[in-house]
This record gives C-alpha cells, sequence and structure tokens, in this order.
C-alpha cells in the first residue's frame, strides 16, 4: 500500500529551525536525491520568487532535486504544463503568505489534481503556514476579522493555527468556543515545527510544538510525541 503523508508547519519555513526536520521529510521519500516542488501561490501578494528561490536554495542544500512549480494566479493553476510538474516530486512544498489566495487558486484546478493525484502516488504533501492551513476543513480568513471559512478539506475536521509559539492556549481555547470553531481539531503549530500525518497517525517534527485543541480543552506535545487520536483521515474520538 502506497503511503500517503502530510506535513503541516507552523510558519517559519525554509529556515535553520526547520532544517532538520526538512532533513527528515527528504529521508521519508526512500530517494538519494529525491525531487522536491516548491510551491508559492500563497506569497503572490507578496514576493512569490523570492518565496520559492529560498525553498529550492534551502531543500537543494539539504540534498534534494529542487525547483520551483511557478503557480501565482489562478489561470497557472489551469494550466496542464504547469500542474504536469508535479508529477514524479517525492515532496510537493506550498509556501506560507495569504490562505485565501491559495484556496481560490487551488479550489477545483488541475494544479489541485495533479497534487492530489501525486500525494496518492506517495510523494509527501507539505504546508507551511498559508500552505497548511488551506489542508484543514476550515480556516480563519485574516482578511475578514478571522471568520471561519471552508478550506480544501484534505484533512477533515480540523484547522491549523500557525505561528502559534506565545500563544495562551487557555485563551485561545476560549477564543475558539466563542466563535463556533469548537467543532473542529485545532492544531496550534509553532515556527520552525510540523506535525506529520499519515494513515497510521501523527508526530511532531521540528524544534518547537504543537498545541491540540478538542471541544474547550487542550493538549501540548513536543518534538518526538506521537499526537494522539489523529491521523491524514482527521481526528478519531479524543481519549
Amino acid at each position: 500500500m502506497v503511503a500517503r503523508r502530510i506535513l503541516l508547519v507552523g510558519g517559519d519555513e525554509f529556515r535553520a529551525a526547520g532544517r532538520d526536520m526538512d532533513r527528515s521529510i527528504l529521508a521519508l521519500t526512500g530517494k538519494a536525491a529525491p525531487r522536491a516542488a516548491i510551491i508559492p501561490t500563497a506569497a503572490a501578494l507578496e514576493n512569490p520568487q523570492r518565496a520559492a528561490a529560498n525553498g529550492v536554495r534551502h531543500f537543494t542544500a539539504l540534498g534534494a532535486t529542487a525547483y520551483s512549480v511557478a503557480v501565482i494566479e489562478r489561470a497557472d493553476a489551469e494550466d496542464a504544463g504547469l500542474a504536469s510538474q508535479v508529477g514524479g516530486a517525492g515532496l510537493i512544498y506550498f509556501t506560507g503568505g495569504s490562505p485565501e489566495h491559495l484556496r481560490a487558486v487551488l479550489a477545483g484546478s488541475l494544479l489541485l489534481d495533479a497534487v492530489t493525484a501525486a500525494y496518492g502516488a506517495g510523494a509527501i504533501w507539505a504546508g507551511s503556514s498559508a500552505g497548511a492551513m488551506v489542508l484543514g476543513e476550515g480556516m480563519r480568513r485574516p482578511a475578514s476579522g478571522s471568520a471561519l471559512a471552508p478550506a480544501l478539506n484534505i484533512v477533515p475536521g480540523i484547522m491549523v493555527l500557525p505561528h502559534h509559539e506565545g500563544s495562551d492556549p487557555a485563551a485561545v481555547a476560549a477564543q475558539r468556543a466563542a466563535r463556533g470553531e469548537a467543532g473542529l481539531t485545532g492544531l496550534g503549530i509553532d515556527g520552525g515545527t510540523g506535525a506529520l500525518l499519515d494513515a497510521n497517525g501523527a508526530a511532531v517534527l521540528g524544534s518547537g510544538s504543537v498545541t491540540v485543541y478538542r471541544g474547550r480543552g487542550w493538549e501540548r506535545y513536543a518534538a518526538g510525541d506521537v499526537i494522539p487520536n489523529l491521523t491524514v483521515d482527521g481526528p478519531g474520538p479524543a481519549s
């Protein structure tokens, strides 16, 4: 059976704090120089070329054959030639930026179909900050007062709260309840840190921690910890 693996990163991608995590992810591909596709769509409103170049440089230094897939706008995501570039990649990595722009570009696109197919064939699907937020069932919308909005629902039943370092979990739990978010399992992921999900479970990688919010409660997990009742297919019942 082909492994399905998703890496949800809390931000600060392509920096020293996440180097060991990213080296471990490349090793999971089982290839000496895996192809790593860097997709800077979420950074379209900032500097997508720089975001892509940072990713290519970072993963090349770690031994990957890294390259950019220059999908910036919706028309790019419907370009069959660009979509085909994710084929054969061992790692497909979406950078941070605007989650709203990323979702609008990806939803129902040829690129999303191609990434989903590559993921189903064994590629590791990674997203940092906005790139992680869109993979859940719901996400906050910074441009709309942080109101909850649909995400791509690649991992059902979750929402990602990136850049979570320094957050007060008790305050976040109360905020989630007030906003009607408690029905989704929240993953508060620190920068330079990831939650690696597969069909059997989830584990914390990187330099920080992942705070898991279920209902009105929360639990914090450090690097190396297993997160209970969570897989690429979503959360199970709390133990």
